[in-house]
């Protein structure tokens, strides 16, 4: 049951954002009494709270632990949070991070639940063995990403979306360069390991980083 009621928060935010989670609409959305919603969810607070609470979880869950190679930890940040390919304009779906942000708007005590966990990601990409600061900019980039497409920002799409991945994963792959790392490209690009012959080059993109990839 919470599940389905906190499902049915998800979709009203991307429809309408914190405004349109209201008790009753929750309740109808999810098929359920308002009796049943309150036995669970006591508030919208709650309510709100229990939906970025899960999409943390959610995104946890998918992050390797502290014994993975150097990188990929930043490797599994991007993977799980910028998709390959540009989502078409106008689509919604599970986006973890907007809808977190979305769900942060309800309130200081929701979103210091974010910024806790915020800290301590943060924590965990600054020990992924990389050069200073190349974690942290990638966390920028994707977070810039995010925020562009929840406000509408001209994001990228099509080619520009894929060309700024690229250039995001060539920031881990260089980084990782000489410690050991071993590539951690998802299931659908494969690895992604550098050339230690070639830092502006990974073994899976033969024109290197300079080369012409448009």
């Amino acid at each position: 049951m919470r599940d389905r009621l906190l499902d049915a928060v998800e979709r009203l935010l991307v429809k309408g954002g914190v405004d349109a989670v209201r008790l009753d609409a929750v309740a109808a959305e999810a098929g359920v009494s308002k009796g049943g919603l309150l036995h669970h969810f006591p508030s919208k607070r709650a309510l709100v709270e229990g939906v970025v609470q899960r999409l943390v979880d959610r995104f946890e869950a998918v992050l390797p632990g502290p014994d993975a190679p150097p990188g990929a930890y930043t490797m599994a940040w991007l993977d799980r949070s910028i998709p390959e390919v540009a989502p078409e304009p106008g689509t919604a779906g599970r986006d973890e991070v907007p809808l977190a942000l979305i769900a942060a708007a309800a309130g200081p005590e929701v979103l210091d639940v974010l910024q806790r966990h915020y800290r301590v990601w943060q924590e965990r990409l600054d020990a992924d063995g990389l050069p200073p600061g190349v974690s942290t900019l990638v966390r920028m980039a994707v977070d810039g990403w995010w925020t562009a497409r929840l406000l509408r920002l001209a994001p990228p799409h099509g080619a520009a979306h894929v060309e700024l991945r690229r250039l995001v994963t060539g920031l881990i792959d260089t980084g990782a360069i000489g410690t050991g790392r071993v590539g951690t490209g998802n299931a659908d690009s494969g690895p992604s390991s550098a050339d230690p012959a070639d830092p502006g080059r990974s073994s899976t993109d033969p024109a290197g980083s300079a080369g012409e990839s448009r």
